[in-house]
């Protein structure tokens, strides 16, 4: 049944309760999603209603169709990545396009982390991760330009032993990696980049990277496609 506190379209509201079952297992892996009309049923909602949330399942890769049999869970695992790790474990097949690297003035959040004056710049470089060779992160990393500036970290390449080794190269080692994980909407320019289907939120982790003595040598914001990964946090009690 529709809810009444749901301000949302109802073939979205039926998405929403469709991939929740997905992701929970009720609806496993390769098993067929219920008929149309037992959905019409099920939910109350009109037959188009329904195709249009089944619409929305496929164009974001949770069901496939099979013609003239039906709708099926796609057999397709999340991206499971160790948010409390910096460099591994990666998943296999991972790699990266690099899309800018520029000296920009930071916004007012990075020159927070980065405890920067208000003339300070930064060393931005961004980004895309790719797996399989289809995008699945968005990356924008910024390093003080006191730091980074005339170094490998300005350079528009790529980076042999990554950031990491160039800081300790440089005698800031990283020590301590900070991330702040919250979900919202896209922008336009995250819809195109990770070629987002429509009305799928985003992981956004705002990652803080500071040195033995607690000086912030890096900040960087990661956006995931929510329906592609999950974040796994651990520790010991």
């Amino acid at each position: 049944m529709a809810s009444e506190g749901d301000g949302r379209p109802r073939h979205e509201q039926i998405a929403a309760d469709l991939r929740a079952r997905i992701m929970s297992g009720d609806l496993p892996a390769g098993s067929q999603l219920p008929s149309i009309p037992t959905l019409t049923t099920r939910y109350a909602a009109a037959t188009a209603t329904v195709q249009r949330a089944l619409a929305a399942l496929k164009a974001e890769g949770s069901v496939r169709s099979e013609m003239g049999r039906g709708v099926y869970v796609r057999d397709r695992q999340p991206l499971v990545m160790e948010a409390s790790a910096y460099l591994v474990p990666r998943p296999s097949g991972i790699n990266y396009r690099l899309l800018a690297v520029e000296e920009v003035e930071p916004s007012p959040e990075v020159a927070r982390l980065l405890a920067l004056g208000s003339d300070d710049t930064v060393v931005l470089r961004q980004r895309l991760m790719l797996h399989g060779g289809e995008p699945t992160e968005l990356c924008w990393s910024y390093y003080p330009a006191s730091i980074a500036r005339g170094t490998e970290l300005a350079e528009r390449r790529k980076i042999s032993g990554g950031a990491a080794r160039v800081l300790a190269d440089l005698g800031h080692p990283e020590y301590e990696v900070v991330d702040h994980v919250s979900a919202r909407m896209p922008t336009s320019e995250e819809v195109e980049r990770l070629a987002l289907p429509p009305y799928v939120p985003v992981l956004r982790q705002l990652r803080v990277v500071r040195t033995a003595t607690t000086q912030p040598v890096e900040a960087s914001v990661l956006i995931k496609g929510s329906h592609l990964h999950e974040l796994r946090y651990g520790f010991r009690i």
